[in-house]
């Protein structure tokens, strides 16, 4: 078991629309496709799980606009917790096991 949590987001309805408003092509994500799973600090409880979240959500919110669209000018300005919140369903998985026999290794160090 690794000493990390996991954390999945999922863009809802003002996601969609801000994706759907950059130009005319009709493109939008795919909400049930596949997504990125965040490892994140582990925690215990709900309460811990939340105050975790609290600390990474604004590195999620901007690396799921940059997945999307890599101009930051075109982000929303307003991007607080209540907005991600908002823009993302969230789950949160406490329990991460690692069944792979080979190192962990970390490509954006390794460059």
């Amino acid at each position: 078991m690794l000493n990390r949590a996991a954390l999945i987001v999922r863009p809802k309805q003002p996601f969609l629309d801000w994706a759907a408003g950059l130009d005319d092509s009709g493109f939008v994500p795919d909400v049930e496709g596949e997504k990125t799973v965040y490892l994140i600090p582990e925690f215990e409880s709900d309460e811990e799980g939340l105050r975790v979240l609290k600390r990474v959500y604004a590195e999620i919110f901007e690396r799921e606009l940059d997945d999307w669209h890599t101009d930051p000018s075109a982000w929303p300005q307003k991007r607080e917790f209540k907005t991600f919140q908002q823009w993302f369903s969230i789950e949160l998985h406490s329990v991460v096991e690692d069944v792979v026999d080979e190192i962990l290794v970390d490509d954006e160090l390794e460059q």
